[in-house]
């Protein structure tokens, strides 16, 4: 993603902190796209990131910038993928790493943080609560908080998903974009990356129709954009095997909502029994492991069969690797498991 580091923060002098992120594949999905009626059907995969999701590009920005800026001890909440990635990147920078999780985050993702050197503090509770409790210590323990949208960096990681599928796409960006949405960040900085693409003169005022995608158990966005509402009440009893999805309050709602309702797309949600089932849909027709979270945009396709035309390009963004969700899974070929609080 350092190949576009023009249009990001970091001085032209002052090397990035990188694993090689960026600069995944935009498949074309063939058999699926027959299968639900559509000739234009592709998946961004951001699971050949380094530790396997999209995260690696917001980390990869937010940490080059905190070490460049003077800052030693980095603490991050995290409900798997990006304690992962800062973990991963702090230990590349020789930062002190703090990260708070969920009690029932995937223990891959756990795992993942301890291997990389991370303090990992794990709490009852959800990515709300793991953020509280930073922001209690944080003062006294010398910690700079990289929560999502606190700082400004990871988005500008993560508006290079939108200099990439420009350049991938040849400047003509596709008819609608699927994002599987937590904290958004990813939503919002390629909405910024368009922008900033207009006002240079590589692309024109088209813009993709935004889809943000939800959890059924965990949907602020969702209920938010129907009710017309311009910002998001926090999800009551939050709950989703997709960790990634299991943000009950995000803090760029009001933002998400915005580029949703101007590009005249929507929000859906979809329930984890389907995630799971589409999972395995889209590995035995594409061969990729897609993440709950990316199953979850596959799911939502046959809802939106209406409003998207046959011939239309639609781009879905799997953010990460299956691989990080074993426990959800059946190893003997019967049924997964059909509910994970």
């Amino acid at each position: 993603m350092w190949r576009y580091r023009e249009v990001l923060p970091l001085p032209s002098a002052i090397e990035p902190v990188s694993l090689g992120e960026g600069g995944t594949p935009l498949l074309r999905m063939e058999r699926l796209g027959a299968k639900l009626g559509l000739d234009n059907l592709y998946v961004k995969d951001e699971s050949v990131n380094p530790t396997q999701s999209f995260k690696a590009r917001g980390m990869s920005a937010a940490v080059s910038m905190a070490r460049h800026l003077g800052a030693t001890k980095l603490a991050v909440p995290s409900a798997g993928n990006a304690g992962g990635a800062m973990a991963a990147y702090a230990a590349r920078a020789g930062m002190d790493a703090f990260v708070f999780m969920p009690r029932d985050t995937p223990k891959a993702n756990i795992i993942e943080c301890r291997e990389l050197g991370a303090h990992v503090t794990l709490i009852d509770g959800l990515i709300t609560d793991c953020g509280a409790e930073i922001g209690r210590r944080k003062a006294a323990e010398g910690w700079f908080e990289m929560s999502t949208l606190k700082e400004p960096y990871r988005l500008e990681g993560k508006k290079t998903l939108g200099y990439e599928l420009a350049e991938q796409t040849r400047w003509e960006l596709p008819d609608v974009i699927l994002y599987p949405t937590g904290g958004g960040t990813g939503l919002i900085g390629m909405w910024k990356a368009f922008d900033e693409m207009q006002a240079m003169g590589w692309i024109t005022s088209k813009r993709p129709r935004m889809f943000s995608i939800q959890a059924s158990g965990c949907a602020p966005i969702v209920q938010a954009f129907e009710a017309n509402e311009t910002s998001a009440a926090e999800f009551p009893n939050a709950h989703t095997l997709a960790s990634g999805l299991r943000v009950p309050k995000a803090i760029g709602d009001f933002l998400m909502l915005r580029i949703l309702r101007e590009s005249g797309g929507g929000a859906i949600a979809i329930d984890d029994d389907k995630m799971i089932e589409v999972t395995r849909q889209v590995g035995a027709a594409e061969g990729l492991f897609v993440a709950p979270e990316g199953a979850a945009c596959f799911a939502a396709l046959p809802l939106l069969r209406d409003e998207i035309s046959a011939t239309e390009r639609v781009v879905v963004f799997n953010t990460g690797s299956g691989i990080k969700y074993l426990d959800l899974y059946s190893a003997t070929g019967d049924e997964p498991p059909s509910t994970v609080s």
